[in-house]
């Protein structure tokens, strides 16, 4: 991305974009009984109210009656048919890891087959987007916790710190290229979940060899464990290497979420929070809902001069339901350099 003269007033920015992800599929219910709904009604409900707060994408887990992530793609319909009808303004963004938590104690956290999450694409009512990883990679999501972040929580005891621990994402090149296909024939928007510029670049070759013909929408995943640091160094050679056609979200964990979330805000990107993020406010001192994440960003961005987009204009900004024909145009609307042409020489540029 090129930040020319002017690119940081408020002007020459688009309007804000919050991402929710308020369904926290690594917590148990007893973490945070305020805020980790549970019955299908108060999933919806959980929806409305982040929509309400400004949030205009929300990140989908679903759990089941018992308290547990669930991993039926009929809960998904369910909660998704819900949300639909409740909240209609919302863009809805399923997470394709479905639900990583371990099933029972001591057993790993791990995403499910490719089989089973090739079955997204079928999701009905369709999503708008499903979140999609790419290269098999290292998913430690606790290396960065602290002691204190999850004292008091299930992550407490060793078993469950030791599931997540050693999570992988298994996102090799055959199932990657197989389940764009799926969802953009079934008109669902790929959403980049990318840990570092490796995978950045694993995508943009795909969009060279016309196998990846959509927006480049994505989220910048500093966790670490696998992932990039969020620290100003990692994103900003993580952002100088997005295109300026590219749609760009950061995401961290824990305490992290809102220094960087205020840098997004400042830099015109676009931001995520929510339980699945963070359950702490700033000090440590009480546990923070999600709609209370968002009210803080909504807060700070209007006190930065930046508006928050509604959901008409998310949509707009998110290029909702928009897919590309070829290679060439794929690379032209992401604002990537053309592919060379036989005998071409030199650096290659749009005319």
């Amino acid at each position: 991305m090129n930040f020319i003269d002017g690119s940081l007033f408020v002007e020459n920015m688009e309007k804000l974009v919050i991402t929710a992800a308020p369904y926290g599929p690594e917590w148990l219910p007893a973490d945070f009984p305020e805020d980790i709904p549970v019955s299908m009604d108060a999933q919806i409900q959980k929806a409305v109210d982040c929509y309400n707060a400004g949030a205009t994408v929300l990140h989908v887990h679903v759990r089941e009656e018992d308290g547990k992530g669930s991993k039926r793609l009929s809960k998904f319909n369910e909660l998704l048919a819900g949300i639909r009808e409740a909240c209609p303004g919302m863009i809805l963004q399923v997470g394709g890891s479905i639900s990583f938590a371990p099933e029972s104690e001591g057993e790993a956290a791990k995403w499910l087959s490719d089989d089973t999450r090739h079955m997204l694409a079928e999701l009905t009512p369709t999503p708008d987007q499903v979140t999609i990883a790419i290269n098999t990679n290292q998913m430690n999501v606790c290396e960065q916790m602290t002691a204190a972040d999850i004292r008091g929580t299930s992550l407490e005891d060793p078993l469950m710190l030791k599931a997540y621990q050693e999570m992988t994402i298994p996102a090799g090149p055959a199932w990657v290229e197989e389940h764009i296909r799926r969802l953009s024939a079934n008109g669902i928007q790929t959403h980049f979940q990318l840990a570092n510029i490796t995978q950045l670049n694993t995508v943009e070759r795909m969009m060279r060899r016309g196998v990846c013909n959509v927006p480049l929408i994505l989220t910048w995943v500093a966790i670490g464990g696998g992932f990039d640091s969020p620290n100003p160094y990692d994103m900003a050679n993580f952002v100088r290497a997005c295109p300026d056609g590219s749609v760009l979200t950061l995401e961290t964990s824990m305490r992290n979420v809102l220094p960087l979330n205020m840098m997004a805000i400042a830099l015109g990107l676009h931001v995520r929070c929510g339980i699945e993020d963070n359950i702490w406010n700033q000090r440590q001192t009480a546990k923070m809902t999600t709609v209370e994440q968002i009210e803080q960003l909504v807060r700070i961005s209007r006190e930065f001069g930046r508006e928050v987009a509604n959901g008409e204009e998310a949509r707009k900004i998110y290029k909702i339901g928009t897919f590309y024909q070829d290679a060439d145009e794929t690379l032209a609307r992401n604002g990537f350099a053309p592919n060379r042409k036989p005998g071409q020489v030199g650096f290659t540029q749009h005319t």
